[in-house]
């Protein structure tokens, strides 16, 4: 009788324990993401990184998240296999993807209408391209090899910011040092081009050479002023040239082979719907920024920047450093959001392959 008992009792053990394995295969293991945000754990990216860690419960993937603030350590951990995927900016990404990193080029998504910087159109830009490559049909482009873009949403423009405000011109820019990450030659190609002097940096030490005076100038987002005490730098004589370089975007990258099949595309229609999420963050970074700080630049100037990095951007990509399918993708959506633009009348970067 007792041993009827214990029999029937190791029986439901075993029934439990295999009902608990179902459920875990069913699940799957918990998939490591490692995120890189300014603040870690504390940011905000990482924040609606949870939030995707809950959501994604829903499609039976399971997410561990791990919080960097070196995107450079992030993105090895990904890419010796320790993360099954990573969140960063472009500039880490684009390795991974070519075609979604083109979103963070020179003057890409940059509209300027009668001499002004329209953000708002320029923050559209984005939006449709996010919308575009989370769209089904964008499928295929969003996988290179084992690696598949799983989100893209919004940073915030990158800024020049100047030690002296009157660095305020293309002319004016020769000779002076500007901070180059190294790890995205298109940067220190560009500053070679205007005849300034790039100096090597990086997402930590960046802002420190700003701040101490080794560079006259970097480009960065209004998100990054506060945390990296950029008025430092500022000091009484600088200033934050209301000119987006670019739109940096953070973006997911995912090795496919750790997910379940669709799971990207679910993945990246997530994100998506997280858009204005990102950009009210940004808006409220810009909002924060002294109005003293601000510096706008005349109408004439403003076309020298929109025509310097255009002109930049084309020979870049001629040297191979920028992906031609994703620039030609992102000129049909600038001239649909302005096509007034003269350069929607002309061929470059449309015959591209």
């Amino acid at each position: 009788m007792n041993l009827v008992k214990k029999t029937g009792a190791i029986s439901v053990i075993a029934l439990a324990a295999m009902g608990a394995a179902k459920s875990a295969q069913a699940q799957g293991a918990a998939q490591r993401i490692c995120v890189y945000d300014l603040l870690g754990a504390a940011g905000d990216l990482f924040n609606m990184a949870k939030d995707y860690q809950v959501a994604m419960q829903r499609h039976g993937v399971n997410i561990e998240l791990k919080g960097f603030t070196d995107e450079r350590v992030a993105a090895d951990e990904y890419r010796t296999g320790q993360c099954a995927g990573f969140i960063a900016t472009a500039f880490r990404t684009r390795p991974f993807n070519a075609v979604a990193g083109s979103i963070d080029t020179l003057g890409a998504t940059t509209i300027v209408r009668d001499g002004k910087i329209d953000i708002n159109a320029s923050y559209d830009v984005v939006r449709k391209l996010v919308q575009t490559f989370a769209a089904p049909a964008a499928a295929k482009l969003m996988v290179e090899g084992a690696h598949e873009v799983g989100g893209i949403i919004p940073l915030g423009a990158a800024y020049p910011i100047v030690n002296d405000r009157r660095i305020n011109t293309v002319e004016a820019l020769a000779g002076k040092r500007i901070a180059s990450f190294d790890y995205d030659k298109a940067q220190a190609v560009m500053i070679q081009r205007i005849g300034a002097q790039p100096v090597s940096a990086d997402i930590t030490n960046f802002a420190t050479k700003f701040n101490n005076g080794s560079v006259d100038m970097i480009a960065a987002p209004t998100l990054a002023y506060r945390p990296l005490e950029l008025h430092k730098g500022v000091g009484t004589k600088g200033a934050m040239a209301r000119f987006p370089i670019l739109i940096l975007t953070y973006q997911v990258i995912l090795n496919h082979s750790k997910f379940p099949q669709g799971f990207g595309e679910k993945s990246r229609q997530y994100w998506a719907g997280q858009f204005d999420r990102a950009l009210q963050l940004v808006k409220q970074a810009d909002a924060s920024i002294p109005p003293n700080v601000w510096m706008d630049l005349t109408p004439e100037n403003s076309y020298k920047y929109t025509l310097m990095l255009r002109e930049s951007r084309i020979d870049i990509a001629q040297q191979g450093l920028y992906d031609k399918r994703g620039l030609r993708i992102i000129k049909r959506v600038r001239c649909n959001v302005n096509p007034a633009d003269p350069e929607c009348s002309t061929k470059s970067e449309e015959d591209w392959k």
